[in-house]
């Protein structure tokens, strides 16, 4: 007779097939991107829009004040649309006006979207991969690896282009913090059940990848690779993610992949 247990029964399939935490996160993006559609005036959107969003410039002035002329040189030197230039000239003069440095910009900047096309694309992305990584160890760390990733893509992208008024906006840099925490493992071979073990039992999971076992990981370097060259080619070309065409912010998308990568070792509960 066979005395290996049956699988568990389950009593009702979920709806959505995510941990909770990554439902939750995607609702959050969404509702907050239909509540400017469509609910709050253009007046309240566009202040909510200064409040939240994180502005280089607005950062680079109000830690050096002497740095306003250089703002409003670069902002004069604009190219494109005559009136989409007066407008970022006149922001331009508002940022050196009120050169508040707003810290929590560095994370509320991610709740926002450009357009529907905008949201709807990172949302694929967090399910894609925050669900193994909030799966792996819980809502707490997958809220953490994705803040952090958001915070590092902020200050990358502000060290690079400091005098930038454009808003930034949008969570590439926490989806790119959990893809790259995703990828520490992910791509390791499917378990060998030894010993007649069924493919419900599933043993403990196995440590991260290191470096160098990633860099012997064919799929792996495949998915890193095309993930640099898209990030790259995303970051040359405009795209209408917003109400005009605009450039992907890469250096935003490194700097969380950044993070996410070397920070999940340092959480992981599953270490050798």
């Amino acid at each position: 007779m066979d005395a290996t247990p049956d699988p568990p029964r389950r009593d009702h399939v979920p709806i959505f097939n995510m941990p909770g935490v990554v439902t939750a996160s995607i609702g959050v993006l969404v509702g907050i991107h239909g509540l400017r559609e469509f609910v709050l005036p253009d007046t309240w959107d566009i202040t909510a829009l200064i409040e939240l969003a994180l502005i280089p410039g607005r950062w680079s002035v109000a830690l050096d004040p002497a740095r306003a002329a250089d703002l409003l040189s670069a902002a004069a030197t604009l190219a494109g649309d005559p009136e989409a230039v007066q407008a970022r000239q006149a922001f331009a003069h508002y940022v050196v006006a009120e050169p508040a440095a707003m810290p929590w910009t560095f994370a509320t900047y991610a709740l926002l979207h450009g357009s529907w096309m905008h949201v709807i694309f990172n949302t694929i992305w967090l399910a894609a991969f925050g669900s193994p990584v909030a799966r792996r160890y819980g809502p707490w760390r997958y809220a953490l690896v994705a803040l952090v990733g958001a915070v590092a893509g902020g200050i990358l992208h502000v060290a690079l282009d400091p005098l930038s008024t454009a808003p930034l906006i949008g969570a590439s840099a926490g989806v790119s913090a959990l893809m790259a925490a995703a990828a520490r493992f992910v791509f390791r071979p499917p378990p060998v059940y030894a010993g007649g073990g069924q493919p419900w039992q599933v043993p403990a999971p196995p440590p991260l990848q290191t470096i160098p076992e990633l860099m012997r990981n064919r799929t792996a370097v495949v998915f890193l690779a095309i993930w640099l060259a898209t990030n790259f080619l995303f970051g040359v070309i405009a795209l209408p993610l917003g109400a005009e065409a605009t450039s992907v912010a890469w250096d935003a998308h490194l700097g969380g992949f950044i993070a996410g990568f070397f920070l999940l070792p340092l959480i992981d509960r599953y270490r050798r």
